[in-house]
């Protein structure tokens, strides 16, 4: 049972990881794409390392701080990204 959980938090993971590069195709707005790309790009991950964890619970102290600092960084990444390419920034364009 917690394999097949184990298996459907990676997969699903792979889903959100999929789901975020379509929009990238699209004719929207670089931060649409930016804000698309990075939300599910965080969910894919956290979900992966979710069904990693369930998987291998002996190395939980390693997978929770890497949840909880991907968590961290994608979102201040994304924010930063989008700061600095928006006209408003001082480094954009």
């Amino acid at each position: 049972m917690i394999n097949t959980l184990s298996y459907a938090c990676i997969g699903i993971g792979l889903i959100f990881w999929f789901w975020g590069t379509w929009p990238l195709l699209g004719d929207r707005s670089v931060l649409f794409k930016l804000h698309s790309l990075s939300v599910a790009d965080t969910l894919g991950s956290m979900s992966i390392i979710l069904g990693l964890l369930l998987k291998i619970p002996r190395e939980w102290p390693l997978l929770l701080l890497a949840l909880i600092s991907l968590a961290i960084w994608n979102t201040v990444l994304g924010y930063v990204l989008a700061y600095c390419s928006s006209s408003g920034g001082r480094y954009g364009r």
